[in-house]
């Protein structure tokens, strides 16, 4: 199963914030790098980030969730 990176966060909170959302859908999601970043003291800029990955066949509708902010507005509605 090929893994795919379809959002990087500096902090676990918003890492996990993604994660939950995309679970929340039914989707599989892998969030790497979260240990890495908190043992150097919070430094998630230095390894790169935190990596919140999905399944190739999942990365469509990952994203999809990813970009929409929750509110119900299609894009012509947004502010």
């Amino acid at each position: 199963m090929q893994l795919v990176t379809i959002f990087t966060a500096f902090n676990p909170g918003e890492a996990q914030l993604i994660r939950s959302r995309l679970e929340a859908a039914g989707l599989h999601v892998f969030v790497a790098g979260e240990l890495a970043a908190l043992s150097v003291d919070g430094y998630a800029l230095a390894i790169g980030g935190i990596r919140v990955q999905v399944p190739e066949v999942d990365v469509e509708a990952a994203l999809e969730l990813v970009r929409d902010d929750g509110s119900g507005a299609g894009p012509e509605e947004k502010d």
